[in-house]
């Protein structure tokens, strides 16, 4: 029987108190919930969120590992934390992983602590979430915690929204018909929306209260009266989890 205890770590980035996990948290898993928040209120650190997208994506890793008896970031034909995460449907901007396999919760927590890195990926007060997911093999568990600074899940609808107060906040009209900053958002008929716009600026952000700097320099000379908002979901290789817009610009009503 192994007693040993393995830790590995993932950090990944891409540009209230909570005391208790959900229901659906096995006890180990609710545990490391706990100790983890204990840690991190202890030294003035704001507590993390259940958060079931993570714990989902992190219980499969989780069993996996356990069923191959291996520890291991990525295992073979297995998609990556950043993919994982996105097909768990978690918006991020920043992410992180903790493994381990040991004989307990406790001695599980306690090496992560121990470790440097773990510990520094558990205690960041840049991150705002976990899910943590434990399965068992005779005498071991497998663990993996992960973590994200998640940001919101919201409709295409509200997204085109809330850019669309910002470019009024600048002076533009908006067009009520957003169907072409859609197809050009998709990639759909691109070269035709660019026919009709004087100008467009496909992004991706986290922040959609923020125009990206090429934006906001062409919104400074003035030219433009019209604008019509497109969002659209992201691709997961480019830009996973964040909000995918694009933005024409007219002289005059098209």
């Amino acid at each position: 029987m192994r007693t040993s205890l393995r830790i590995a770590i993932f950090l990944l980035l891409v540009p209230q108190t909570v005391c208790l996990a959900q229901q659906g948290a096995s006890r180990a898993e609710q545990t490391l919930f706990e100790y983890t928040n204990h840690e991190r209120t202890v030294r003035g650190l704001p507590a993390l969120r259940w958060d079931d997208s993570l714990a989902r994506a992190a219980r499969q890793h989780a069993e996996r590992m356990a069923r191959e008896n291996t520890l291991s970031h990525q295992l073979p034909g297995e998609p990556d934390l950043g993919a994982r995460l996105t097909q768990a449907a978690v918006r991020y901007n920043k992410c992180a992983e903790n493994i381990a396999e040991g004989p307990n919760t406790l001695d599980i927590h306690d090496g992560w602590m121990n470790s440097p890195p773990h510990r520094a990926s558990l205690l960041d007060q840049n991150l705002d979430a976990v899910g943590i997911g434990v399965a068992e093999r005779p005498g071991v568990l497998f663990a993996v915690q992960d973590f994200s600074h998640t940001i919101a899940s919201i409709s295409l609808a509200e997204q085109e929204k809330r850019v669309g107060q910002v470019l009024k906040s600048r002076g533009l009209n908006l067009l009520a018909n957003a169907d072409d900053a859609r197809k050009a958002c998709s990639g759909k008929d691109y070269m035709h929306e660019m026919h009709q716009a004087m100008s467009m600026v496909e992004y991706t952000t986290a922040d959609l209260a923020q125009l990206p700097p090429i934006l906001e320099a062409k919104l400074k000379n003035g030219r433009f009266e019209y604008a019509a908002v497109g969002a659209c979901t992201s691709v997961a290789d480019t830009a996973p989890g964040l909000y995918h817009l694009a933005v024409l610009l007219f002289d005059s009503t098209p």
